[in-house]
Parts: C-alpha cells; sequence; structure tokens
C-alpha cells in the first residue's frame, strides 16, 4: 500500500535469527491529530536495541516481526491538526519514549519518562493493540511531546545517538546538580560513557573516567576526563576513597564488579547511579555496605522533555559532538551495526544513514 497507510522497516522475525533483518511493510498506529509523521534519515544504534532483539531483556516475542531503533533523526511531513511546536519541513528527533498520559503527577512534574502509562518508541502496545515500531524504517509516527526540532549546527547522525544515549546520561547528571566544584565519576567509557564525560564536563565538573582496560584513555582525556582510573589490578580504589560526588555507572556488566570497592570511592553521601541495564542480576550487596560513607544506589529511566531541550541546546551552543560511526541502512547494514554492538566494537556509537537508498525518496 505504501505511505501513509504502511512504513517499510528493517524488521527482525525471531530471537533465534536476532540480526538477520528482513525489508518488509508494517502498520502504524492511526493518526491522530497530535500527532507527526516522520520521513526519517538517520537512526542511532543502541545497545537498548540488542537486548530486545536477543531476548536479553525478556522474551518479546509476541510482539514480533520489531523494527527497533530509538534514536530518530527526519523531517517532519505530516502534522496534526493539534500541533503546535512542529511544523511541515522541520527537522526532528524522536527518543526511546514515544507517548505518555500527560495527565498523571508525573507528566505533570516534568518527569514524564516514568509516567506508568508510557509507551515505548518500539515494542510497546498502544491503546488500539497496535505494536509500536522503531527508526530501522521508512517513517515513525510520534505523538507531538515527544518530538524535538534539531538545531541547525548539530548534523542528523551526530543528533541521533543524544536521543538515547545522550540523554540517559544527562538527565541523570543534572538531576544530581553536576557543575562547578562536584567530582563526577563515568563507570565505563563505551556509547553511554563518552556521552557522560562529555556533558559533565560540559556542566563544569571536575571529570574522571573509570574503565577496567586502558584502550580508551586517550579518548577519555580528549572528551574532557581530568585522569583516568584502572581497575584492573587488586585495590584500585583505596587510593580513591571518599572522592566521587557521584558515579554514573555506564556499564552494561555490573553483575560482574566488585560494588563495595566502587562504592568506597564515594564521597559522604554520593550515590552510585545506574544507566547500563545488564541481562543479569546486580551482585548481592548487604546493607552494611552502604553504611561507612553513607552512600546511596540508584537508576533513571531516559529524561524528560525539558531536559532533552536543555542538552540539545547545550549541545548546539557548545559545538559538542559524540564519537559515532555511520553505517548505510539496509538488511547487511542493520545485521552488522547490532553484531558490532553486541561485542562492543564500535567507537562509541553507529548512525544508521543512507535512508534514501534504501527506502527511495519518500513523501
Amino acid at each position: 500500500m505504501g505511505y501513509p497507510d504502511t512504513f517499510e522497516g528493517f524488521q527482525v522475525l525471531s530471537h533465534d535469527k536476532w540480526s538477520d533483518f528482513k525489508k518488509q511493510e508494517f502498520k502504524p498506529k492511526k493518526f491522530e491529530e497530535n500527532d507527526i509523521d516522520i520521513k526519517i534519515e538517520a537512526c542511532g544504534v543502541c545497545g537498548s536495541d540488542v537486548h530486545t532483539i536477543t531476548g536479553g531483556w525478556g522474551d518479546v516475542s509476541d510482539n514480533l516481526p520489531l523494527t527497533v531503533g530509538h534514536e530518530v533523526v527526519g523531517k517532519a511531513v505530516k502534522v496534526g491538526s493539534k500541533v503546535s511546536t512542529i511544523k511541515v519541513g522541520d527537522r526532528v528527533g524522536v527518543g526511546a519514549q514515544i507517548w505518555a498520559c500527560l495527565k498523571c503527577p508525573q507528566c505533570k512534574s516534568d518527569n514524564e519518562n516514568y509516567c506508568p502509562h508510557q509507551i515505548d518508541t518500539y515494542g510497546a502496545p498502544y491503546p488500539d493493540g497496535t505494536i509500536s515500531q522503531g527508526g530501522y524504517a521508512s517513517h515513525i509516527r510520534a505523538h507531538e511531546y515527544f518530538t524535538f526540532k534539531i538545531p541547525d549546527n548539530i548534523s542528523s547522525e551526530m543528533a541521533a545517538p543524544m536521543l538515547c544515549a545522550g540523554i540517559t546520561t544527562f538527565s541523570p547528571l543534572v538531576r544530581a546538580k553536576c557543575g562547578p566544584g562536584k567530582k563526577i565519576a563515568i563507570l565505563g567509557i563505551g556509547g553511554l560513557g563518552h556521552f557522560g564525560i562529555l556533558w559533565a564536563k560540559a556542566l563544569g565538573a571536575e571529570v574522571y573516567a573509570i574503565s577496567h582496560t586502558a584502550n580508551k584513555k586517550d579518548d577519555a582525556l580528549k572528551l574532557g576526563a581530568k585522569e583516568f582510573i584502572l581497575t584492573d589490578k587488586e585495590n584500585w580504589a583505596e587510593s580513591w576513597a571518599f572522592t566521587f560526588d557521584f558515579i554514573l555507572n555506564t556499564a552494561d556488566m555490573t553483575n560482574e564488579f566488585n560494588l563495595k570497592d566502587y562504592m568506597s570511592t564515594l564521597a559522604v553521601n554520593g550515590c552510585f547511579h545506574n544507566v547500563g541495564l545488564p541481562d543479569k542480576p546486580l551482585p548481592q550487596m548487604m546493607a552494611q555496605d552502604f553504611a561507612p560513607n553513607g552512600s546511596t544506589i540508584g537508576g533513571s529511566h531516559i529524561g524528560s522533555r525539558p531536559e532533552m531541550e536543555q542538552m540539545l541546546k547545550l549541545a548546539s551552543d557548545k559545538k559538542l559532538q559524540p564519537m559515532i560511526q555511520t553505517i548505510d541502512i539496509s538488511e547487511k547494514g542493520c545485521k552488522e551495526a547490532v553484531e558490532k554492538v553486541k561485542v562492543n566494537n564500535v567507537r562509541y556509537r553507529f548512525t544508521l544513514t543512507n535512508f534514501d537508498a534504501a527506502f527511495g525518496k519518500r513523501e
């Protein structure tokens, strides 16, 4: 049928063949008065995509075939009658959340990313039963509140990974009042972690990078870290006791960590904050492990609309750029991207590009 009745996407059909993508049509949800249709021109490849299609975060077979991708940038080609913030032709982005009720206490306090009724950008049911489909596609249909104008001086391929990896690290940093006078450690220097260093430095904090391997030291220092801390030796944490106000943990293998070592590096009442989400449970700890420095452990989910707008403005004003690699979108390109992300063979985010070659010029 084609747009606007159907969109095209590269879809995964089963967990067993999680990196095999097939280009095929799918039917989007019904267009409503607050919706925007976007012709996609770039989409970041997120670790969440891999955790989802492998079944690492749980079996989603009932929602297959599925188009993943929630770091979406493109041009608005249709806007609903009640849309006031976006016009046809605007270059816009969509992150990992595509809908919320906008009525509950969370939504009314700029915490819509914690709305109990929220809908993820892919793999989640709308009220009519339609399963949301992501950005490895020709188009995406998004609610106005979760659609953001992209500043002119940020390219689409650079903007895309900001919309999930960027906001996932930016939100907890600003909520922790990251800025001058604060010592912030970024644990894990990958797709999320390299954003963490970039934002923390731009916000004015003193930034430290923590990693188990030395091969990312130069990049970490280039991004703004003051020091690079290696955890590959016993007792590495002793010289950093009571140092950090906030540790942003971006690693997705925390299940293998000796968490007590990391917690010991926190200043009094410091927080070990998780945004990397492993497939396996966190290590067991005793309640008394938190007592020596009054430390806490926490986590967060993406960020709010005001935080997204603040992040994009900061990136635009300070001309901040992530470290990315691009791959042309295709069945082969999607396969290459997710397989490399699975084994951390990327510096530091992939963005899928050249959508016109895959889907034509489109409306």
